[in-house]
């Protein structure tokens, strides 16, 4: 069933960017129909989508997938949906999934505004994670940015009680913006106290950006958030 609120007007937090290879441009077409899900608009049937029920996490901006494919290589018993739209980020992670033998790895190719929107039942996902989002720094920019009130709330409603939204940024800035925002939302509980980040959480797998980032001198900020709902 399609969430009957209408959706606020905002520019995308994305702009599409980046060349395939014709590994990955092969990948696409050749395993997109394998591993993708098409989203019209309406509610994903995700025990349709997997073949099974399981947790589910979804990853918002997967970018080059790395820390997608280590957490479904991990976590067998889990269900992983990536949604970008970045085509070398996608055709990479079909070609890997394809080739690691991944069960537990979907892939939406769209808006992930629109997909959390009303894409998922309520209390539907056991994880959500944006990990070094594109931070828009310019100041006319920020609208872009993924982390704003309307996301906050469709992640709200989309976790279940036990859930947990993860968040990642080496942008001073924008983790501030984060804590603003996410703490303001009051479908969610920052799992540190209001204004504090959580540290670095051991099973996050560390990638390119983190490394880009440290490389540049920027301190990591990790953000945690369970639902106003959770025991």
């Amino acid at each position: 069933m399609e969430d009957p609120t209408p959706p606020i007007l905002r520019p995308r937090s994305f702009v599409t960017r980046g060349r395939k290879t014709e590994a990955q441009a092969r990948a696409i077409d050749e395993l997109l129909p394998v591993y993708g899900v098409e989203f019209t608009g309406d509610r994903l049937d995700l025990d349709a989508v997997f073949g099974r029920s399981a947790p589910r996490v979804v990853e918002i901006g997967f970018g080059d997938g790395e820390n997608l494919l280590t957490l479904a290589e991990r976590h067998p018993d889990r269900d992983f949906l990536g949604i970008e739209v970045h085509g070398a980020g996608i055709g990479r992670v079909l070609g890997e999934s394809s080739l690691r033998g991944l069960e537990n790895v979907r892939l939406v190719r769209g808006d992930a505004v629109e997909v959390l929107r009303t894409g998922f039942a309520p209390g539907s996902l056991d994880e959500v994670l944006i990990y070094f989002p594109d931070p828009w720094p310019k100041n006319k920019h920020h609208r872009r940015r993924i982390v704003q009130s309307d996301v906050a709330e469709y992640v709200a409603r989309a976790l279940g009680p036990q859930g947990v939204l993860r968040l990642a940024t080496d942008w001073e800035p924008y983790a501030e913006q984060m804590l603003v925002v996410l703490d303001a939302e009051p479908g969610l509980v920052n799992a540190a106290g209001a204004e504090r980040f959580v540290p670095r959480p051991d099973d996050r797998p560390v990638t390119k950006f983190e490394r880009r980032g440290e490389g540049l001198g920027h301190a990591i900020f990790d953000l945690e958030y369970r639902p106003a709902s959770h025991p």
